[in-house]
């Protein structure tokens, strides 16, 4: 960013920030209203069942999944990835619908209204996610994705640890509602104004630094390809989302928990955790581009694994007070694995195939991952006591984390590299 102020190209340094605001304030969204707040209201509010509330939240899930990946294939169909003002009105009006649904949300009184609900947020959701995540080949270049990853990431996590006065569907209802009515008028603007700085955003998709993602290399008669797999990819990124939702979502049921971390009525240590969010997102947005992303997945497994492993044993300890540096380490956890998220999709993508690829891997690694764990968190509520439910989510991080590990050691490069040696 202070490149582009130095250089006075506040076209390309306002696209930046127009990125950044719109994937922050819809990560913060998703992250409170969807994925707390409406677990709130079904049980709450509507008085439905864990099991019941389970099986929606799924449904949910799934059906944002199917919605996002036919959408994308249809962008990618269309060439709809390399039409920057399109991409913005799909925005736009996936942001209305947002607000509509968010407004109307109280007159639902039936487990069938909610369904029915549930079933038009996801088809806004699977709209916008291949809509938004294929904005980084018109807007942030490759080279610093991981840093407006990183702002991203630490602008939605400090925002839920500081601004929602208690975690209710309510209260995430009318932050909800104020934040997409003011993306809807600054998004109406973009989309329809004419401006010499909209049309220079509007081609920077043809030059390589933006194109061009950071795991592509040109093959051939010039043909990008990737380097690896990107069902490798997913599949990991799978399995952090998964580990990640499927251990929080049950330490959210747990008052010593909440009540000296994330929900706690001392202000500093809300600001704490809030801090080292940040602090973990700029430490991920230095390390994306530095590592390879295998390195960065053992990290993230790691520090779960580490995390987990904190709250097992004061589980079993019986601990009357918590220990602070338990959701310190899981905040730079969800920072890092967060960044990489936002970064990653992107820099395995030319403007052509951004918007299947991401619809993809948000899709399949992010919304299925976290409303299936989260389903899963909320039936195992009822059938398993804490300290096993735990125990299972560090086992899984610690499996995650040594599968990762073998695979590195006996990767191709490496085995070549062996053989080589006298």
């Amino acid at each position: 960013m202070l490149r582009l102020a130095r250089s006075r190209d506040w076209a390309a340094l306002c696209g930046y920030g127009l990125f950044i605001g719109m994937m922050a304030a819809g990560y913060y969204y998703n992250l409170t209203f969807v994925q707390l707040g409406l677990e709130d209201f079904g049980t709450r509010v509507l008085g439905l069942s864990a099991a019941a509330v389970a099986r929606d939240m799924a449904l949910l899930a799934l059906l944002t999944c199917v919605v996002s990946i036919a959408f994308g294939w249809w962008m990618q169909r269309r060439g709809w990835g390399r039409r920057f003002r399109l991409k913005l009105r799909l925005a736009l009006a996936v942001v209305l619908a947002q607000a509509v649904l968010t407004l109307v949300c109280p007159l639902v009184q039936t487990e069938a209204a909610f369904l029915a609900w549930l079933a038009a947020v996801s088809l806004a959701l699977g709209v916008g996610v291949p809509a938004m995540f294929s904005l980084p080949v018109d807007l942030i270049p490759a080279r610093a994705r991981g840093e407006a990853a990183a702002l991203i990431t630490a602008s939605a996590y400090c925002a839920a640890n500081l601004l929602p006065s208690a975690w209710t569907f309510e209260v995430f209802r009318s932050q909800a509602l104020l934040m997409l009515l003011a993306g809807g008028v600054g998004l109406g603007v973009l989309a329809f104004v004419r401006h010499p700085w909209l049309e220079q955003l509007a081609g920077q998709h043809r030059r390589p630094e933006y194109g061009i993602g950071r795991f592509l290399r040109t093959a051939g008669a010039g043909a990008p390809r990737l380097r690896g797999r990107m069902a490798g990819m997913i599949t990991v990124m799978f399995g952090i989302y998964f580990v990640d939702s499927l251990g929080f979502l049950r330490l959210l049921k747990t008052p010593i928990y909440m009540d000296s971390a994330w929900q706690s009525a001392d202000f500093d240590v809300r600001l704490f955790i809030a801090g080292v969010h940040v602090i973990g997102a700029l430490l991920a947005g230095v390390l994306y581009p530095a590592l390879r992303l295998r390195g960065l997945f053992l990290w993230i497994f790691g520090v779960f694994a580490l995390a987990h492993l904190q709250y097992g044993f004061h589980i079993r300890l019986e601990s009357i007070n918590a220990v602070l540096s338990m959701p310190m380490l899981y905040a730079l956890a969800v920072s890092l694995y967060t960044v990489v998220n936002f970064a990653l999709w992107a820099d395995i993508s030319t403007p052509d195939t951004i918007p299947l690829n991401s619809a993809l891997g948000v899709a399949l690694s992010g919304w299925t991952a976290t409303f299936l764990s989260t389903a899963l968190a909320i039936h195992w509520g009822e059938q398993l006591s804490l300290a096993r439910h735990i125990q299972i989510v560090d086992a899984l991080a610690m499996l995650c984390f040594l599968a990762l590990l073998l695979v590195i050691f006996f990767s191709p490069a490496r085995a070549t590299k062996r053989s080589a040696l006298p």
